[in-house]
């Protein structure tokens, strides 16, 4: 049965704390199912809870990690703030910012421009610290079961630089790269940044076509694992 952490920092959660959820949904299942294992998947952020659950956890059958970013999300925000021309006018303050996290240090916020206050107010900075210290290449050069990275060429958040960053650090691991597949798994059919962000907000559309054949294969594939 799941437990509350109890570690003393009631005002956040951390990457840590939703891996201890994470290990906690795991040991449920293998509870009620009687499996000997169970396969998690991690999307994004949640590819990095995963790489952190592995840690722990010796009941996974093994990982699928979506979208993941290969390098500490300190350096993957700073790129994205970057890439975009319209920060120009915020950028000092944000890399700044980013800067002090990184070495574990919270930042004045109301001092920052408004439209940074969102991404770094008071209230999730202790969290960003901690997800800052994390390098997923380490996790994953230490995980022993079997792992899938899935990237879509079409994502604009999480580059192929990162999903080989992570192939690298595991030779173990396999590697789908998914063409017109963009960071929400949609499909994407041109370099227009606009009509990719729109498949963010709508529900309507379906997965691009291989996502699901490249996850159900590779696990049907480790059948035994479950075993």
């Amino acid at each position: 049965m799941w437990q509350p952490c109890r570690r003393r920092r009631p005002q956040f959660r951390d990457d840590e704390d939703y891996a201890a959820d994470v290990s906690a949904w795991v040991s449920a299942i293998r509870a009620r199912t009687g499996a000997s294992c169970v396969w998690v998947l991690g999307h994004s952020e949640g590819g990095l809870v995963v790489l952190v659950a592995a840690q722990r956890a010796a009941d996974l059958c093994g990982l699928i990690l979506v979208a993941t970013a290969g390098r500490p999300l300190g350096a993957v925000l700073r790129e994205q703030l970057q890439s975009n021309p319209a920060n120009a006018p915020l950028l000092d303050q944000a890399l700044s910012a980013i800067a002090h996290l990184e070495a574990g240090r919270r930042v004045d916020a109301p001092a920052m421009h408004p439209a940074l206050l969102q991404l770094f107010r008071p209230a999730v900075q202790d969290f960003l610290i901690n997800e800052f210290s994390f390098d997923p290449a380490k996790l994953i050069a230490s995980c022993r079961q079997p792992v899938l990275i899935v990237q879509g060429r079409r994502d604009i958040q999480v580059g192929i630089g990162d999903a080989e960053l992570l192939r690298r650090a595991n030779s173990a691991a396999q590697l789908a790269l998914l063409a017109d597949t963009n960071h929400v798994l949609k499909t994407v059919t041109s370099d227009d940044r606009t009509a990719n962000v729109a498949t963010y907000s709508d529900p309507g559309l379906a997965l691009a076509p291989g996502v699901v054949d490249a996850i159900a294969g590779f696990i049907a594939a480790r059948g035994d694992t479950a075993k």
